[in-house]
Parts: structure tokens; C-alpha cells; sequence
């Protein structure tokens, strides 16, 4: 038994999207439970991270389905059938509603529904075929309520439509997973971020984030390192009667 309910200790955990912002908080948080990491991203972002000796940096376009297939397969072999998968990818035109193609919204769905679709299935047959596992997939805020365009005053754009559109997809994916592989004990839950603008803008929107603070109980705009915590709870043994639902970490923006 782990020393701790909340150790991941001996854990091998693939977090697709692990160099951004969000997901370099995720996962020094899970190499700080003893978790091993596979830090997937575009380019030489997860190596350029360099988040540590308990991460493996690994490149990969998620909007390339076929490669997707290919990667998963390869790191079966190579690593074998993670404990958990974290899938923290999107896909955003940042254009208005009216500047929208339908081959943008297209596009957009096919980054945030398809690939994700592609990844959590070839993993989540690794999964079921062991007999367990846990699969967190990245929802928003704006997968369960629509954005207040008044917060957003130029320079900043509302939030886009196929964003949240996509958003609310995972959510409804992570049920259907969940349901699909429960009698084969792997879990798939979501997570719904609040609002957690980058460094870049918290340093130079100062009114933009005040504006955002005034919609959150809290008061105030998330920090990284806050997100990762339910991360690791929704893969580690203390959440194992857990699976379906949508967990939003959000201070509190989607309860009025």
C-alpha cells in the first residue's frame, strides 16, 4: 500500500499537453507524489520545460489522428499501459462569431472533440484491457456557461464560440467514456477550469483581470499550482468510486 491515500508512487502517468501553463503546475505536482511522467506536447515544448528526472518529454500533434494512433501504440510498448491519462488540449480560432468559417468550426472541433476522442479510446482500451486506470480529461467554464462579453474589452476578445461549443463536449465525452469502461474499472472524469489567464496577461491586463476577479466568489483569478491538486485526486486511489462527473475548480464562477 502507498505510504500516503494520496501518493502516486509507482504511478506512470501521461499528461497530453504538459508543457503549457496549466500543465507544467499538473505535473511537477504529480512528480512531487512520486508519479512517473509523460510530458506529451507540440514541438520541443515538453523538452524545453524541463520539468525534471521523473519526466519524459515526448513530441506529439494531437490534430494528427493518425499520429496520435501511431504515438499511443509506440508508448504501450515502449512504457507500457499508463495508470492514468490527463488530456489538457484545445483548439481556439480566437475569431469573433461573425469572422467564423465553417471550416473554422470545423477545424476547432476537430482539435478539441476528434483528437481528443482518438487519444482517450486507443488509451482507454490499453486501460480496459488491464483491467484499470483513470482518465482525466480538460473542460472549461465555458463547456457549462456562456461567456460575458462585458468582461471582455478591447484588447481582449470574448471568448470564442467553437471554444466553448468543444468544451462542453468533453463533458459530455468524459460521461459516455466513463460509462463505456466502468465494467472494465477505468475511470474518465473532467476537470472545468475557471478563469486562469497566463502570467503574460495577469502582468499586462490589470483591468482586464480585475474584471474577472468581480465574477468569481472568491474574488480573485486562479494560479496555477490550484488546478493540478484535483488532477491528482482524480488519479490516485483516493477517488476510486469517483468516475462521470465534472469537477469544476473555477472559485466559485459557475454557482451563480
Amino acid at each position: 500500500m502507498s505510504h500516503s491515500p494520496f501518493s502516486l508512487r509507482d504511478h506512470d502517468l501521461w499528461v497530453v499537453g504538459g508543457a503549457g501553463y496549466l500543465g507544467q503546475a499538473v505535473v511537477h505536482l504529480l512528480t512531487e507524489q512520486e508519479a512517473r511522467v509523460l510530458c506529451v506536447d507540440q514541438g520541443t515544448q515538453a523538452v524545453a520545460a524541463n520539468l525534471g528526472p521523473l519526466v519524459t518529454p515526448a513530441t506529439l500533434d494531437v490534430n494528427d489522428t493518425s499520429a496520435v494512433e501511431t504515438f499511443v501504440q509506440h508508448q504501450l510498448v515502449t512504457r507500457g499501459t499508463p495508470h492514468g491519462l490527463v488530456v489538457m488540449t484545445y483548439a481556439s480560432t480566437a475569431k469573433t462569431l461573425d469572422e467564423l468559417t465553417a471550416e473554422d468550426f470545423d477545424q476547432a472541433n476537430h482539435g478539441n472533440l476528434t483528437s481528443t476522442l482518438v487519444l482517450a479510446r486507443a488509451v482507454g482500451n490499453a486501460m480496459a484491457k488491464r483491467g484499470s486506470g483513470s482518465m482525466v480529461l480538460f473542460s472549461s467554464m465555458y463547456g457549462s456557461v456562456s461567456t460575458d462579453p462585458r468582461i471582455y474589452e478591447a484588447p481582449m476578445k470574448p471568448n470564442p464560440v467553437e471554444y466553448g461549443v468543444g468544451k462542453a463536449g468533453i463533458q459530455q465525452m468524459a460521461r459516455y467514456l466513463a460509462v463505456h469502461y466502468g465494467p472494465r474499472s477505468v475511470r474518465c472524469n473532467s476537470i472545468s477550469p475557471g478563469p486562469f489567464p497566463n502570467p503574460v496577461i495577469q502582468r499586462d491586463q490589470p483591468a482586464f483581470i480585475e474584471r474577472l476577479s468581480q465574477k468569481v466568489p472568491l474574488g480573485r483569478v486562479g494560479q496555477a499550482s490550484e488546478i493540478a491538486g484535483a488532477v491528482a485526486f482524480l488519479l490516485g486511489q483516493s477517488s476510486t468510486y469517483i468516475t462521470g462527473q465534472n469537477i469544476a475548480v473555477d472559485g466559485g464562477w459557475t454557482a451563480w
